[in-house]
């Protein structure tokens, strides 16, 4: 197995590949948190061929692309975030471009629990650390809860060394005004 970094992927197999993986890797999560975590397709291709964001592409000995992960340090590239948010607590990181923030990382079921993940995830952190950086990433209550992503993440870096801070930075909230008889009722 072999991770690969490029600034686009705009070669029509490989992008159908990736696409298949990361809607694979991702569906499901749609019914389990209240924001989207689904590109649309024409959002997913705009990102393959964004060139401030690298993927980092895990492909298998026999060159099938196993796992997937989106990474920048071109925060403007990231819908749904405030660059003005990291710029605003961390000038000197923002402004030397030093702040990095992980898109996604996606392995293919099927090949779930075979250290892709985990070898995604070091290399993204490495990147960053080697640098004095730092990387956001939000992940959902559920996989955070349940899946427990914080913790997983944190000991993946932590094995990689011993001068790394982890903290939550911000939280959101959804919240539902339930009106119907059932609730009425109770």
């Amino acid at each position: 197995m072999v991770i690969k970094i490029v600034d686009q992927i705009n070669d029509d197999e490989l992008g159908e590949s990736a696409w298949q993986l990361y809607d694979a890797a991702f569906r499901e999560l749609n019914t389990m948190a209240v924001q989207r975590h689904l590109m649309y397709r024409h959002e997913f291709d705009e990102v393959m061929n964004d060139t401030r964001v690298q993927k980092y592409l895990c492909v298998d000995d026999d060159g099938t692309l196993c796992g997937l992960a989106t990474y920048t340090n071109d925060l403007d590239a990231v819908p749904l975030i405030a660059p003005q948010y990291f710029e605003r607590h961390w000038p000197e990181h923002y402004a030397g471009k030093r702040i990095w923030y992980i898109g996604f990382v996606a392995v293919h079921p099927q090949v779930q629990g075979k250290h892709m993940f985990r070898q995604l995830v070091e290399q993204l952190y490495v990147t960053a650390a080697t640098q004095n950086g730092l990387v956001g990433i939000d992940i959902c209550s559920y996989n955070d809860e349940v899946l427990h992503f914080s913790h997983i993440f944190r000991s993946m870096v932590e094995r990689l060394t011993d001068n790394m801070r982890f903290s939550r930075i911000d939280q959101q909230s959804y919240w539902l005004y339930d009106f119907s008889s059932e609730a009425a009722a109770a």
